[in-house]
């Protein structure tokens, strides 16, 4: 009965639906949008993988222009931090060293990048720490860091575009103007906004010092990043800790001084990002509320009108044996039902919406059901409670004067 009522109803009751869609919709749509970018930025966060930090001079994640004001009057870190942290933290096993430069450009013959190219000067340790692995050819060597050869291993996309229809490696490649012998590449590893993973080339840190020295184009000083990796994902806290005091130590940063330095790892920079999408979300959640709320008053009003046009109805029912539990049960059902067929509308919109961004990046489509059982129960919550006057009102008709009504 409920249910014809509302189909006996197509306009009025299609009317009503529409700020259920829009409210339902709105936050589906928000939160699967939300899911969508989160789970791409964890992705390309999880660059350092589980059991590896890294050490830098400048605030990691989502810093301030206040704490990288006060980052710059940091001493820079050196290679000598790494190789003490190597010597003296027990919990670690692999530490490298990495400088970086960008906005370079690599040719070989006559073809060449666009000025997007980033140059490392880093350790055999990199691939490691960095959990992206040589392809094909071979990673740097210690002897090549000792030695300051002129060696290069390119990323996939540097490879793709100078080297379509031949082998890179044991070729020689300029890059700034400047010739290196590539001896290996990078395997690709695509990243959702764009090939910066594979856009770049691996020199040894002790070339790159005396090619570009340990000032900046700035005239700032060059600070070296430390990857450490600890032994076991447990062990990674430990390490941390140990890190930041044989750092203090050999930084001379007294006790009662903060850290002159930052830590930086997957998991806490997607813990970060995780509380800032939090505070989005939340306030998501409040203007959709808001939103459900007013077509909740819509529907208590539409309910109203309804009871007021089929009192008739309600005197034969009640004439007939009906007593008010089942007046009750059938206004209140049909709120009900009502909301729920906006509701699955709504969150079918919304995923639809959510995911938008998807056709136009390599995002991953997403679709938080979680949040389709919780626009449901709102939408049942919201039936209740906005239907329960009028299906009292019903309720309470005496069937004698309900049957005089006209």
């Amino acid at each position: 009965m409920s249910t014809g009522a509302i189909v006996g109803s197509k306009l009025r009751s299609s009317l009503t639906l529409l700020g259920i869609v829009a409210g339902v919709a709105s936050i589906i749509a928000v939160m699967t949008a939300i899911q969508v970018v989160q789970s791409a930025m964890e992705h390309e966060m999880s660059v350092l993988g589980t059991q590896t930090f890294q050490v830098q001079k400048w605030p990691a994640g989502f810093s301030s222009d206040e704490e990288r004001r006060k980052a710059r009057t940091r001493p820079p870190i050196t290679v000598d931090n790494a190789d003490a942290i190597r010597a003296q933290v027990a919990t670690v096993d692999i530490v490298g060293s990495e400088l970086w430069d960008f906005g370079l450009k690599a040719e070989y013959g006559g073809e060449e990048t666009n000025s997007n190219v980033s140059i490392v000067g880093g350790t055999p340790e990199y691939p490691q720490n960095n959990t992206h692995y040589v392809g094909s050819g071979r990673n740097l060597s210690h002897i090549d860091v000792k030695a300051g050869r002129r060696v290069a291993v390119i990323g996939h996309a540097i490879g793709k575009t100078l080297f379509p229809f031949t082998e890179p490696v044991g070729k020689v490649l300029r890059l700034d103007g400047r010739k290196y012998e590539i001896v290996g590449v990078f395997d690709e590893k695509k990243s959702a906004f764009g090939s910066g993973y594979d856009n770049y080339v691996l020199i040894p840190i002790s070339t790159f010092q005396s090619v570009y020295g340990m000032t900046t184009r700035d005239g700032f000083p060059r600070s070296v990043n430390i990857t450490v990796h600890a032994k076991t994902p447990a062990l990674i806290d430990d390490a941390i800790e140990e890190t930041r005091q044989v750092l203090r130590r050999e930084r001379h940063v007294h006790p009662s001084e903060p850290d002159n330095f930052d830590f930086f790892s997957s998991q806490s920079l997607i813990t970060e990002f995780g509380k800032l999408t939090a505070k989005i979300k939340i306030a998501a959640f409040v203007v959709s509320i808001v939103a459900l709320i007013v077509a909740g008053i819509g529907i208590m009003n539409i309910m109203l009108v309804s009871v007021t046009e089929r009192t008739k109805e309600i005197g034969i029912r009640k004439s007939l044996g009906a007593n008010p539990a089942n007046i009750l049960a059938q206004f209140l059902l049909e709120a009900v039902i009502l909301c729920n067929i906006g509701g699955v509308f709504g969150i079918l919109v919304g995923f639809g919406l959510g995911n938008v961004i998807t056709f136009f990046t390599s995002f991953e489509v997403k679709v938080p059901l979680q949040w389709a059982i919780i626009g449901l129960v709102f939408c049942s919550t919201v039936g209740i409670a906005f239907g329960l006057l009028p299906a009292i009102r019903a309720s309470r008709l005496h069937p004698i004067d309900a049957l005089r009504y006209e």
